[in-house]
């Protein structure tokens, strides 16, 4: 079991790219389960909020438009782990490896202003890359970066003409928005003790 600490970014209609000024604070809580020396199953609760605003953007119609916000977001999820070399339960093993991962989740988002009427839960495909390390049996610490793939243009309060007749308000209907979660983890491996027939 384990715990996080970390900052989520978010990439959307106010944030084209991964801007290192919108990091914002978060943290998790989570299971692993070692399912093997190269798959490691994890269940997962995040949260956090994301930012954006208009005024830091290069493109000229950004500057005009002058929106900004502020969205709390709160994940469950269900991910697989691949590691890359063997992570092993032996007591004097020396334990360490990069990983990737990836999985499904469930996230709900309160994004502030709201300007319309939409749904602010939905499925996320979380994935990325990490790093684990074994300090002290049965300490662990690890840190991650993962990419949330979401099914919604609205964690910035910017969609389709639906959100609003005003075209400044309007966003890229054709994209979704993203998020990110980079966490710095510290956790603790119960181990299975087989005691002699």
């Amino acid at each position: 079991m384990g715990a996080s600490l970390g900052a989520f970014n978010y990439k959307g209609d106010i944030a084209t790219g991964l801007n290192p000024r919108f990091f914002r604070p978060g943290g998790s809580l989570f299971f692993r389960y070692n399912a093997n020396r190269s798959l490691t199953l994890r269940t997962e609760v995040l949260t956090g909020s994301i930012t954006g605003d208009d005024q830091y953007a290069k493109d000229p119609f950004q500057n005009v438009r002058n929106l900004s916000f502020k969205t709390s977001v709160s994940e469950a999820n269900l991910i697989g782990e691949y590691n890359f070399l063997n992570y092993q339960d032996r007591r004097f093993a020396v334990n360490w490896t990069p990983y990737v991962f990836g999985g499904i989740g469930y996230s709900r988002f309160s994004p502030k202003p709201r300007t319309a009427d939409y749904k602010t839960t939905g499925w996320v495909l979380p994935f990325g890359v990490g790093v684990k390390y074994q300090i002290n049996r049965p300490w662990n610490i690890g840190m991650e970066f993962g990419s949330r793939i979401t099914f919604t243009d609205y964690l910035d309060n910017l969609g389709g003409p639906t959100t609003s007749l005003n075209k400044l308000e309007q966003g890229d209907p054709s994209t979704k928005d993203m998020y990110y979660y980079l966490g710095f983890s510290v956790s603790y491996t119960f181990y299975r003790i087989i005691c002699p027939e």
